[in-house]
């Protein structure tokens, strides 16, 4: 079964805006040479792909994973081959002193897409990790803010997600205090950014974990009552995309919601791949009775599920890629909107912030009340939805 219709939709998004644009936009990337920063997680492969098809001037990916950025490179010249422009991959955290040292050579990027972030819901219940996730989302999209500007770029794309509207995680609430320092930053460099729905069987994700239990022969669980909108790693990849060549000063791209991206659960995905992959979901009540009867169902095609109710922390009832309050533009682009945030910052608040933050890191002992109280001055509609359970307790 193709990955669309495991997500239930029967036509790809994007097809009429990127046929639209595609001269113009195959026009500037001929003659740019681009950064990609968290090239090797799902949508930088995907931002990878859409650049080198193109055949760019230069294409230098930058990512931890050196295994990562392995398979890519071994993934791209098995499909698209080779371009004459400069393509290279680095293991290269951003955040080091390495990566500076590294943009010191005057290499002249056109674009610089930061992808680096981290994404889990997960993270909420450990205050170790969420500090990881200030440093990642945060802290490192100021630092490469300023070196982009030091080295005049023309163009800075950071990804943001769709939990950043009236965040209720902390994952969510950390890319919306993104979005106020792109704000500050965008009086001295051009920047755009993008809302995305789920990216479906993307790293880490619950629908990957499917394809994880598969190949173990493990039950597989997932929320029964959550409905989520679903975009494919190609489609991401194609937003980031649209957005850091097309998009004005100051623009957040987010897929429009229609017809065609509609709404489904994570339980009739779940459902859908067993069913492509030839086996029956069967419901268990509970994760003892799922992994005890895992040999036996298995062995007569059938698959050992647990579908229950979501009761973790962070997870927010419904997906929205703005609020009421926001400036739209939905004339622009077929299938994407464009929010048009007026150019309004709390620079006092920023500060203050940051300094916060500073205190926190300088000492040890971090607590994720000590965090949510410092995201809260900052971002007052933050309503942390603490349910006293976590993903990590869970199946």
């Amino acid at each position: 079964m193709e990955l669309l219709e495991l997500i239930g939709r029967d036509a790809p998004l994007f097809e009429d805006d990127l046929d639209r644009f595609e001269i113009s936009i195959c026009e500037i990337i001929k003659n740019s040479r681009f950064l990609v920063i968290g090239g090797a997680g799902s949508i930088g492969q995907a931002v990878t792909r859409e650049i080198f098809s193109r055949n760019p001037a230069a294409l230098h990916i930058v990512d931890l994973s050196e295994n990562n950025l392995a398979e890519l490179v071994r993934d791209i010249r098995s499909t698209l081959g080779y371009i004459k422009g400069d393509f290279k991959t680095m293991a290269i955290d951003c955040g080091g002193h390495v990566f500076n040292a590294f943009l010191n050579n005057n290499l002249n990027y056109d674009f610089i897409l930061n992808l680096s972030a981290m994404k889990h819901v997960r993270s909420e219940r450990d205050p170790f990790t969420l500090m990881r996730m200030i440093e990642v989302n945060i802290l490192n999209t100021i630092t490469t803010l300023e070196q982009a500007k030091q080295q005049n770029v023309k163009k800075y794309f950071c990804v943001s997600t769709d939990k950043a509207t009236n965040p209720v995680n902390m994952m969510g609430a950390s890319k919306r205090i993104m979005e106020m320092f792109l704000m500050r930053d965008s009086q001295s460099i051009s920047i755009s950014t993008a809302r995305f729905a789920n990216v479906a069987f993307s790293d880490g994700s619950l629908l990957h974990s499917f394809k994880q239990r598969f190949e173990k022969k493990q039950p597989i669980a997932a929320p029964n009552d959550i409905l989520r909108y679903f975009m494919t790693p190609a489609e991401a990849g194609q937003l980031c995309l649209l957005s850091c060549l097309l998009g004005e000063n100051r623009d957040v791209f987010f897929p429009k919601v229609s017809e065609q991206l509609g709404l489904t659960s994570f339980q009739k995905i779940a459902e859908r791949f067993l069913t492509s992959k030839g086996y029956e979901p069967r419901l268990c009540e509970t994760e003892t009775e799922a992994r005890a009867s895992a040999k036996a169902l298995i062995s007569k095609n059938l698959w050992p599920c647990v579908f229950a109710a979501s009761n973790t922390t962070g997870e927010k009832a419904f997906e929205e890629f703005h609020t009421d309050q926001d400036v739209l533009d939905l004339d622009r682009f077929d299938d994407i909107g464009v929010v048009k945030p007026e150019l309004e910052y709390h620079p006092e608040l920023l500060e203050l912030f940051l300094a916060d933050i500073k205190k926190l890191r300088e000492g040890s002992a971090y607590t994720r009340k000590t965090m949510v109280d410092i995201f809260q001055r900052l971002v007052p509609n933050f309503k942390h939805r603490e349910m006293n359970q976590h993903l990590d307790d869970k199946m």
